[in-house]
Formats: C-alpha cells, sequence, structure tokens
C-alpha cells in the first residue's frame, strides 16, 4: 500500500469507527441490527453471505450505520409533517427540488436507493440472466455481453459518489449513473437493478480497487430473479 493509499484507508477507518461510537439507527443483538422502523427494509440475507465479495465487516457498517442512519434521519425529518404516513416513493416525490426540503430528500432517496440495492444481490448469483430480463436486455443492448460491459463501464465510470442502474424508459432498458442520493424514481423510470458506487460500498473489502467490486458484483452477486421481477412488475 502507497502512502496515498494508507492515509485514505486509515481516514476511512477513522470515519468508520465514529460512526459506530454514534451508534446511529442502530441496535444490535446477537450480531444483528434491528430496523428503526417500517421504511427500511430488513437485510434479505445473513451478513455475511456475500463473502467474499462482500464482506461482513462492510455489511456491518454499510446496512447497520450508514442505512439505518439514513432512516432515523428520515424519521426525524418527516416528524409531525404532511409526509410523516406517506410511502417513501412519495416522500422522495415530494420533497424532490423544495429548497427547504432538500435534507429530507437526500435521506429519503438514499434509503429507497439502500433498499432496493441489497435485494439486486444474493449468494451464488451473478453472471447470465434467463428468460424475459434476458431477451429485453439483448433487444436493448444487443446482446448480454455488450450490456455488462456498458454497465461495468459507467460503474466505473462514476465521477465521485453515486449510482449505477438498468432501468426500464419507456420501451427500452438503459444504463444511467446518478450522482449522490439521486434516484431513476424522479425521472419517471422504474429500476430493475442497481450497483452502489459510493466509497463506503467497497472500501474496506476494496480501497481504490472499484473495479474488483463491480466485477464481483457482476459474476457472483446479481439477483436475476429481482431484476426479472421488476420488469415483470413495470409492464
Amino acid at each position: 500500500m502507497d502512502r496515498r493509499d494508507f492515509f485514505k484507508t486509515s481516514f476511512y477507518l477513522s470515519a468508520f469507527a465514529m460512526v459506530q461510537l454514534a451508534g446511529i439507527g442502530c441496535s444490535r443483538q446477537s450480531g444483528t441490527t434491528e430496523p428503526p422502523s417500517s421504511l427500511l427494509s430488513p437485510l434479505p440475507y445473513n451478513q455475511d453471505s456475500l463473502e467474499p465479495y462482500i464482506s461482513s465487516r462492510t455489511i456491518e457498517f454499510h446496512y447497520g450505520k450508514h442505512h439505518q442512519g439514513y432512516a432515523a434521519n428520515t424519521l426525524k425529518l418527516i416528524a409531525g409533517t404532511n409526509l410523516a404516513k406517506l410511502p417513501l416513493k412519495e416522500i422522495i416525490q415530494k420533497s424532490h427540488e423544495i429548497k427547504e426540503l432538500v435534507s429530507t430528500y437526500n435521506n429519503a432517496a438514499q434509503l429507497f436507493n439502500h433498499n432496493f440495492y441489497w435485494q439486486c444481490m444474493k449468494p451464488n448469483g451473478g453472471g447470465k440472466p434467463q428468460g424475459k430480463i434476458l431477451q429485453a436486455i439483448e433487444q436493448s443492448f444487443g446482446s448480454f455481453d455488450a450490456f455488462a460491459k456498458t454497465f461495468s463501464e459507467s460503474a466505473a465510470s462514476q465521477f465521485g459518489s453515486g449510482w449505477t442502474w438498468l432501468v426500464k424508459d419507456g420501451n427500452q432498458l438503459k444504463v444511467i449513473n446518478t450522482s449522490n442520493a439521486d434516484t431513476p424514481i424522479i425521472m419517471g423510470m422504474v429500476p430493475l437493478l442497481t450497483l452502489d458506487v459510493w466509497e463506503h460500498a467497497y472500501y474496506l473489502d476494496y480501497q481504490n480497487r472499484r473495479a474488483d467490486y463491480i466485477r464481483g458484483f457482476m459474476e457472483h452477486l446479481v439477483n436475476w430473479e429481482f431484476a426479472g421481477k421488476n420488469l415483470e412488475l413495470a409492464g
């Protein structure tokens, strides 16, 4: 590890430690976390189920601290407002581009994105899908290999924090990137699959090797059944 990577890794470990001490939105019992509200989806597998491609340590911080922090912040920000009883998607849509609700939008959108992201993976996933999702990918991109190349390159080239998505836009499937907390549901697109490319999603496991994280996701983790169900629901 060179000097630059050493200091960057040290910074992330220090930041994670500070978040852990704060205990934001997290209650640990027998190695699990307790969601602060129904706005937060439970982790759909055990914390160590995605190893070695995503470690238990990463999920401990990513789901148990970052994700639950977004849930706790969203609850705090909507308490006592006309957003309090709305579904998460409506909270996002009604707070988008409202100056006074920037923090609400950012936290609610990140909450949605993370709820969605965990479902996009499963143990022994990845590879080439089957059925209608494969047909739709081939129709829109020419081949599955062409899609995989487009998705991987898009995720690798995202500058700074953000997300890479496979979406349905009208009758076509597209790969798009969104920065920070932005999400396709404010663009009239239907999300089918996403990859979190914020550094906290992979830095403990891969440091600055984002390409290796992307490869592990594509080859070993993608939950194509989830993506296929999203396509079916989109009609």
